[in-house]
């Protein structure tokens, strides 16, 4: 029979810390710096190859510019920060600010028909409504953030993988079409509830597909 001395306690606890190595503190400040740091980069890169739509500046942007071009920076800090927490879960979190945010966007895809039937946003052209060159881009500059949470994903233990690939898809979406949206001078209802709106939506498709794969644990 074995006794339960000091000596063969000091034994079992030093036999089960063996190996045991400490590990970085994990601080959801630091995903939402990598975050950060993501965003910067693609506005650094839209900058260079696109540069900044100077209008902006000078006063023409229309207020439909301002307000979808916030309204998908909210929706995409929104889901960013969902991510972000999703990482290290805790119970009871319900993470419903995505969800809303997503509504309030969808409202911009609703005014361009609205204002596509009532005839007080007539586009000059369906390249100008359908802008293939903005979605495209837009998805570009989506792809570094998305890869940030991604990894910040990975590094964490999220529970609820079907929705942190959709809060993905929306973050990085959102984000990078505010980023590329700095760049593009058309300002109607129409080419902005439509071509900066797409995206989001492909991204979030996208962010569905494969983020559960990436970060299953």
């Amino acid at each position: 029979m074995t006794m339960n001395t000091p000596s063969t306690r000091e034994n079992l606890i030093a036999s089960l810390t063996e190996g045991l190595e400490p590990v970085r503190q994990f601080k959801t400040r630091d995903g939402a710096l990598w975050v950060a740091a993501a965003v910067a980069a693609s506005g650094l890169g839209v900058f260079l190859i696109h540069g900044f739509w100077q209008g902006m500046f000078e006063g023409e942007a229309a207020p439909f510019f301002w307000v979808t071009n916030g309204l998908l920076l909210l929706l995409g800090l929104a889901a960013a920060s969902a991510v972000i927490a999703m990482a290290s879960p805790n119970v009871g979190n319900r993470h419903d600010a995505p969800r809303w945010a997503a509504a309030m966007v969808g409202v911009l895809p609703l005014a361009a028909l609205i204002s596509a039937f009532s005839g007080g946003d007539v586009s000059h052209s369906t390249e100008h409504v359908l802008g293939l060159h903005c979605v495209k881009s837009s998805l570009i500059a989506a792809t570094l953030t998305g890869g940030a949470l991604i990894l910040w994903l990975r590094r964490g233990a999220p529970v609820s993988l079907n929705l942190a690939g959709w809060f993905t898809g929306l973050a990085a979406g959102g984000l990078g079409t505010a980023v590329f949206g700095l760049s593009c001078p058309l300002d109607t209802v129409m080419h902005l509830g439509v071509s900066h709106i797409l995206p989001v939506a492909i991204s979030a498709v996208i962010g569905r597909a494969i983020v559960p794969a990436l970060v299953r644990w």
